[in-house]
């Protein structure tokens, strides 16, 4: 078989959730079928780092598709032009965005529907690109994969998508992640916190976050427990709207809060393990990948009670309501006096966490490839 792949978001250091799914599951696919000939398809110079396997084979075609006009010219010129002219058995997009005008057998990897539902998170431009073009990349699609129960029913009710044409394909965790001694514990919260415990966020600066509501709330919270407690963010700005920088700028404890950037796989490994909390408090999540990350790390969770997080955190977090300040801030108060809670979720989330896998991703990623190349 002959498997074209969608490989543009495979971008040396700058792996966002997609870019790790990507990586994760096309390094196990391609490694566990030499049988197959695997055409990776990149929009700009790749690393050969992410050529796998003997038999995957690079291929470059422009333009750089990094903006709704240029999405439109890479996937529906050239990769429906390169589709079409190698006529492969399976085109395979991580991202979910298809190629309308390729006729060859399709499978999108939608991971959730944000846009739907909050559409003024994104730039005019991106959110009209999406609400016209994902819809109908559902029903082109020979099949669809996509990271949660829940994205499955929303694709099915936002689209009209039968439910046996939807794979539920969860995320995974880099084995990486583990627990840490208190020797690298105290090094690390001497590097990043001045030395005291703190709250972590990890994700890029996105509205839908929910940063604003996190910096009140630890506001709230430090109002409460007046302390050296910090609360450090890691992730890019990658939308640093206003209502946000509001937020902060407005907060009385700011000083207390550390943004760190990126950080590389090895730095965040040992802040996530050290942290006192992870406080993940999205409105919208097609999954969380930081949650199961924590947990893998023995680190308690505090995640939303919305969408697809109780789904994937089940009884291993404290769940609260992300629209209620309050309820994120009493979330941080009970995770900070209550160390049996703190316990209770360590236990808990170690056992949760052991369902999830790259490589259970994986093998459920090829059986879905498999169902569509075979329909």
């Amino acid at each position: 078989m002959e498997i074209v792949v969608n490989t543009r978001l495979l971008l040396p250091n700058k792996l966002e959730g997609i870019g790790w799914f990507s990586y994760e599951t096309l390094k196990r696919i391609t490694i566990a079928h030499p049988e197959h000939h695997f055409i990776f398809l990149f929009d700009r110079h790749f690393d050969e780092h992410f050529l796998f396997s003997d038999n995957v084979t690079p291929l470059i075609i422009s333009p750089q598709a990094r903006h709704p006009f240029l999405f439109y010219w890479w996937f529906e010129l050239s990769v429906a032009s390169t589709l079409n002219k190698l006529k492969p058995d399976l085109f395979l997009s991580p991202d979910g965005y298809l190629s309308l005008n390729a006729k060859c057998k399709q499978l999108a990897v939608i991971h959730d529907l944000n846009f739907e539902h909050y559409p003024k998170d994104l730039s005019f431009l991106v959110r009209k690109y999406y609400k016209y073009f994902f819809p109908r990349f559902a029903k082109k699609a020979t099949r669809i994969a996509t990271v949660s129960e829940y994205s499955k029913q929303d694709i099915v009710k936002q689209y009209g998508i039968a439910e046996a044409k939807i794979d539920v394909v969860y995320n995974g965790c880099n084995t990486l992640y583990k627990p840490v001694n208190t020797d690298v514990q105290k090094a690390t919260r001497e590097k990043y916190s001045s030395g005291n415990d703190y709250f972590l966020f990890v994700g890029a600066l996105h509205p839908r976050k929910n940063i604003s509501r996190l910096f009140e709330a630890f506001d709230q919270f430090k109002n409460t427990q007046p302390g050296d407690t910090k609360l450090v963010i890691v992730g890019v700005k990658y939308y640093w709207t206003s209502e946000i920088k509001r937020s902060y700028i407005n907060m009385k404890h700011k000083k207390d809060v550390v943004f760190t950037g990126r950080l590389t796989s090895d730095e965040l490994k040992n802040v996530l393990a050290s942290a006192l909390a992870l406080t993940y408090v999205p409105y919208f999540e097609g999954f969380g990948i930081p949650i199961i990350e924590a947990m893998h790390c023995d680190t308690p969770v505090i995640t939303s009670n919305l969408t697809s997080m109780p789904e994937v955190a089940q009884d291993g977090a404290l769940l609260v309501d992300p629209f209620s300040v309050d309820s994120i801030a009493k979330g941080m108060l009970m995770m900070y006096t209550d160390e049996n809670l703190r316990k209770t979720l360590i236990e808990k989330g170690r056992k949760r966490c052991m369902d999830f896998s790259w490589d259970k991703t994986a093998d459920l990623l090829w059986k879905s490839m498999e169902k569509a190349m075979n329909s």
